[in-house]
């Protein structure tokens, strides 16, 4: 009888400690900027978590995690403010899935927890993340989040028109070439775009069709006439006056040229998306995970057939053939338990290795996060990945991951607006950006 009690004793204590490892825990994940296309961005937390759940258990542990997701927010502005109205309540997601722009004012405000604290950076999957990119999710010295995704804006060819005012197809493919060594500039842009309307090959206003509103792209072409957007050894934002007026003369030669709308702002996206993905346009810029859109909804059945794509052109000597990426992060926000950090980190890691990523990658149009990643088949298999990876992502920047960084931004949207529309000589719109910048950002700008 004693054995017996022994026993049971014995049974009861494994019971109660196994009990006591096991932990339920809700790991909440937002997504900005997100539709059905972009679904792996919360898809891949839950199976990370499942992966996690699996490692745990054969160490010993039960942890069941319960993913809960959300990415229907309206628009950008009312997803920024869902997680800070949160974060403010006590009831912050665990993870947001954010532009990189985000972590200077969050880590600022407290609202979220250096990555680094959490995740040993050295090893895989994370040593294997694109180094540019990882940098983009850091600030201030610090590695506050993981690169969700990559893309890229590049420039649009097309190649019918290209051939209709002289072009051979041998020409056409040397074109991403020789943007890239800046042979082709956007002088050239305006050339063959002028002459394509001449021509009758497009209509007037449609030979170089940018993007209908503000965003990263516009900083290309600041870069692009030798514009720097951060000075490197102070961390400063950089105001170049005649880098910012010869970026703002060229939107006004293309007006004048007759081959870009002077009312051409404010155009409808819809309208825009269809009208370059079927040739309405000869000349024109957009981002990589354009492809999904023109190959889908728009009905361009054969891309590489019709249109040739390079980094934006360099604009004089003193600029450079560029591109922006604007990636999206993982960014892990402050908690009560420290433990659901730790957690949450976990996640996001597992979420980041190669073949996980190339899931979100190719659905979605995106760019892939890693080196290895092009050994994965779904994505080495994809001809628009594996060429925007080659062609574009090695040579992309990106816009500083400073707290000021969108004061200047839309101060130089404002003045390019009111010199393309004509409300405002280059110069006139130069001076009036200079003025409000210099205002708002006081030592936190330079001014060249």
């Amino acid at each position: 009888m004693t054995n017996l009690r022994n026993l049971l004793a014995t049974t009861a204590l494994v019971l109660a400690g196994t009990a006591a490892m096991a932990e339920d825990v809700t790991i909440t994940v937002w997504a900005g900027g997100s539709n059905e296309a972009d679904s792996y961005r919360m898809e891949a937390i839950e199976l990370a978590a499942e992966m996690l759940m699996r490692e745990r258990a054969i160490e010993g542990e039960e942890l069941n995690i319960t993913v809960e997701s959300k990415r229907d927010f309206g628009g950008w502005e009312e997803f920024k403010q869902a997680v800070t109205l949160a974060a403010e309540a006590g009831s912050a997601p665990n993870i947001v899935v954010t532009s990189h722009l985000d972590i200077a004012p969050w880590s600022q405000a407290g609202l979220i927890v250096p990555a680094e604290d959490y995740l040993d950076m050295d090893a895989w999957p994370l040593n294997d993340i694109y180094e540019n990119l990882m940098e983009i999710a850091a600030f201030d010295g610090v590695q506050w989040g993981l690169p969700q995704d990559a893309e890229s804006r590049p420039f649009f060819f097309w190649k019918d028109t290209m051939r209709g005012i002289g072009y051979s197809d041998d020409e056409i493919a040397a074109l991403p070439e020789k943007v890239a060594s800046g042979e082709y500039s956007l002088q050239n842009v305006l050339e063959d775009a002028k002459r394509a309307v001449e021509m009758g090959l497009v209509e007037e206003g449609y030979g170089f069709y940018p993007r209908p509103s503000n965003g990263p792209d516009y900083a290309q072409f600041y870069q692009s006439f030798g514009g720097t957007l951060q000075d490197p050894e102070t961390g400063k934002l950089v105001l170049d006056k005649a880098a910012m007026e010869a970026m703002y003369q060229f939107f006004v030669d293309a007006v004048a040229a007759g081959v870009t709308r002077k009312n051409h702002i404010g155009t409808d996206w819809g309208q825009w998306y269809n009208e370059v993905a079927n040739g309405k346009a000869a000349l024109w810029h957009g981002g990589t995970w354009h492809y999904a859109r023109y190959t889908g909804k728009e009905g361009n059945d054969d891309f590489f057939g019709t249109i040739e794509f390079s980094l934006i052109p360099a604009g004089n000597e003193g600029g450079r053939a560029n591109t922006i990426t604007h990636p999206l992060v993982y960014l892990i926000t402050d908690q009560t338990d420290d433990a659901h950090e730790d957690i949450a980190a976990q996640l996001v890691k597992i979420a980041s290795e190669p073949r996980m990523n190339a899931l979100h990658a190719i659905k979605s149009a995106h760019l892939g996060i890693t080196h290895q990643q092009s050994n994965i088949e779904l994505y080495a298999n994809d001809e628009w990945a594996s060429l925007a990876t080659e062609r574009l992502l090695s040579a992309a920047n990106a816009q500083p991951n400073h707290i000021q960084y969108g004061t200047f931004s839309e101060g130089l949207w404002k003045g390019l607006e009111a010199a393309w529309t004509g409300v405002k000589t280059p110069a006139e719109a130069v001076a009036e950006v200079e003025a409000e910048l210099r205002a708002k950002l006081g030592d936190e700008l330079i001014v060249r």
